[in-house]
């Protein structure tokens, strides 16, 4: 019986990769193809920054809407040095760059790990990607409809004798950051459906783990978000959890599918 199944998984081990030759690539070939992938998102980050360097003063109206509708007409932003402007200019366009580029760092991310993937799995690439900036995009809407409660918490709690006037550097970063941090927060169950994909992870270890998953989801928004509010942390700690469930009956249909199909091959092999 012990011998049977070694001969088993060995034949799908050589099964798997003569379907994909990829799979055999080496330590030195893994870390040059990671140095190319990374090199591809860098120049796309660059070429995507230009656009935030260019539209810097739309992007700051856009930044500024949940300072204004929280303190109405007197939402100004302080420089206290020289070079603040310039420097806040460089942030909005790096941050620009990022996250208009998030197509191409999940194309190029895609790329890296479809050699350890099937060859009928490598076609779930552009879905990948569509999902990934989707999700993206829900996050940083979240988190951009967040902001007005956050910032009017944060500055009820200092009290009324308190004057409110950011620096221009500090806002920028705090909002860029947080919607950032959503958007990559959101990216969460697209992270799971791949790993069960690729057979790291089973939807049972993540039912048997929920509880974990809790805490792990509540410590990680602590420190991802910059605010530290509970609303903020409440608004994608929950998001985050649902998409672990969500994960979890994704892999359970998966399992069942899979295991349906393997049903029906049991009795053509038999007749054979």
């Amino acid at each position: 019986m012990i011998v049977r199944t070694v001969e088993g998984q060995s034949r799908k081990m050589k099964l798997r990769n003569n379907q994909n030759p990829e799979a055999k690539m080496g330590l030195l070939e893994h870390l040059g193809e990671l140095r190319s992938r990374l090199i591809r998102c860098l120049l796309a980050i660059g070429i995507c920054s230009i656009l935030g360097w260019i539209f810097f003063g739309q992007i700051l109206d856009f930044i500024l809407d949940p300072y204004c509708e929280t303190l109405g007409e007197q939402c100004t932003l302080r420089v206290d040095e020289p070079l603040e402007g310039l420097n806040t200019r460089f942030m909005i366009a790096i941050y620009t760059g990022i996250a208009v580029s998030i197509p191409v760092l999940l194309w190029q991310a895609w790329k890296f790990i479809s050699p350890g993937l099937h060859k009928h799995e490598k076609r779930y690439g552009v879905s990948f990607v569509v999902f990934g900036v989707i999700l993206f995009i829900l996050g940083c809407g979240l988190a951009f409809w967040t902001l007005p409660r956050a910032l009017d918490f944060l500055i009820e709690i200092g009290g009324e004798d308190l004057l409110t006037e950011f620096r221009a550097r500090a806002y920028v970063s705090f909002i860029i950051k947080m919607m950032l941090a959503f958007g990559i927060g959101f990216e969460f169950p697209l992270i799971l459906i791949l790993l069960q994909k690729l057979e790291i992870l089973t939807y049972k270890t993540l039912r048997k783990q929920w509880r974990y998953a809790v805490v792990g989801i509540v410590v990680l928004v602590a420190i991802i978000t910059p605010s530290g509010d509970p609303i903020s942390l409440l608004a994608l700690a929950v998001p985050m959890y649902l998409f672990y469930e969500t994960a979890v009956l994704y892999g359970w249909v998966r399992e069942r599918r899979l295991s349906k199909a393997q049903n029906k091959d049991f009795p053509k092999m038999g007749e054979e």
